[in-house]
């Protein structure tokens, strides 16, 4: 069986590398909102963040690059993250592999 992800809801914390990219492809509305990628396979996630990439690339890849409309739509989406991770335990100062 190959091996899925379990989506951004039931995500560790939700800031993984591919919760960033969920909330990437809401940001950049390669995907609704609605979804959370639950069940995705890892081929279909590959496909998502070469996507993701590909609009990040024209930001030079920093939020502060982003025309208005998509900073303030980074900001709500990376804050609510950010709340949703902390109560899920995630601490910023530990490492990816905690």
């Amino acid at each position: 069986m190959e091996n899925t992800y379990p989506g951004l809801n039931n995500d560790k914390h939700g800031l993984t590398q591919l919760g960033r990219i969920v909330l990437d492809g809401w940001l950049f509305g390669l995907i609704p909102e609605t979804e959370d990628c639950t069940g995705w396979p890892v081929g279909r996630m590959q496909n998502l963040m070469e996507q993701v990439q590909v609009k990040w690339d024209l930001y030079s890849n920093l939020p502060s690059r982003l025309p208005p409309d998509l900073l303030k739509r980074h900001g709500e989406l990376y804050d609510r993250a950010i709340q949703t991770a902390r109560a899920k335990g995630w601490d910023p100062e530990l490492g990816e592999d905690e």
